[in-house]
């Protein structure tokens, strides 16, 4: 039997993956862990950030850093389109207009009139370019065995957890300000937090702000590899990453980033077993069904995970009873 998928599981903890949604998931737990904001449209940040850094970069040939510009003030944008008519809202009803916002970016990138400059279903390839020119690692192979890296995919992996790195910091002392003391008063009553004269809204909209450019960043980091496809944006995304973040804590700093690592090794786990299971004949399922099944056993263990320990593996229980 080929155990080759055990090692190349527990290298998801390296992979521009995992990076890209534990910043995104870090941006969605300031929005949703730490200010209260029921948001289901995250992915739509990530959309709106890949494709102005994707665009701005292929058909304009804009540098890196004013590519990287363009993909924050997109996020800033969106945020604000989205934020000032929605932020009085009551937490459905938020959720409802924040789904289906990310799903309008992600039809209207696919529409066939603006195909030239979005790319349409096709997405946009080869962004990557200015990235990589910026690479100062030796032209030379890394790794060991099934877990070997170029120079440029060992310059990513370095890049994104440092960026990871600097934005859970970042997260960790806003959260520790008397900022962060606003933003938690406005999840557990924003009408105490009002009456003691703070604009709440204007608040709400920062921290939307902040975690849409969390967001927007991390689609950079996930699409540079590979490429931009407008549907690895659609609804899943966005449930992946609340299951990332109910799974490490959802009132923590720490907690999306193990999340994402524990979220995306036990998946590719689970399609390993899965695979070595069906091709030795030992599991009556075909090849087809495999993948379903894998998300449903993901999603099993997500129940337990709730049932039995609703905070996470790191968050505190009486910070994480308001989202009940």
């Amino acid at each position: 039997m080929d155990f080759n998928f055990i090692p190349l599981a527990f290298g998801q903890l390296l992979e521009p993956q995992t990076i890209g949604y534990a910043l995104a998931a870090l941006g969605l737990t300031v929005h949703f862990g730490f200010t209260g904001l029921l948001n289901f449209g995250q992915a739509g940040f990530m959309a709106v950030g890949g494709y102005f850094f994707a665009i701005t970069t292929v058909k304009f040939g804009w540098p890196l850093w004013a590519a990287l510009l363009a993909c924050i003030v997109g996020a800033v944008i969106f945020a604000l389109i989205l934020g000032i008519p929605t932020l009085r809202l009551r937490a459905d009803y938020l959720s409802i207009v924040t789904i289906a916002a990310a799903e309008i970016i992600r039809y209207t990138v696919k529409t066939p009139d603006i195909s030239p400059l979005t790319g349409g279903s096709d997405g946009i390839n080869g962004s990557s370019d200015g990235f990589y020119a910026l690479d100062p690692l030796p032209d030379i192979s890394y790794g060991f065995g099934v877990l070997r890296y170029t120079n440029d995919g060992l310059w990513i992996r370095i890049v994104g957890w440092l960026v990871v790195i600097l934005a859970a910091l970042l997260v960790r002392q806003l959260m520790r300000s008397p900022w962060g003391r606003i933003v938690k008063g406005i999840r557990e009553d924003e009408d105490a937090v009002r009456s003691l004269g703070k604009n709440v809204t204007w608040y709400k909209m920062q921290s939307l702000i902040l975690g849409g450019i969390m967001g927007a960043i991390a689609t950079v980091i996930v699409i540079i590899p590979t490429s931009l496809q407008p549907d690895n944006y659609g609804t899943q995304t966005t449930f992946f990453l609340y299951t990332i973040i109910l799974l490490g804590g959802a009132t923590t700093v720490l907690g999306p980033i193990v999340g994402s690592i524990i979220f995306w090794v036990v998946l590719q786990l689970t399609d390993g077993i899965l695979t070595l299971l069906v091709t030795n004949h030992l599991l009556p399922i075909t090849s087809i069904q495999q993948g379903p099944i894998r998300f449903i056993l993901v999603g099993i263990a997500l129940m337990l995970l709730v049932i039995f320990r609703p905070q996470g593996i790191f968050g505190n229980k009486r910070e994480a009873h308001f989202s009940a």
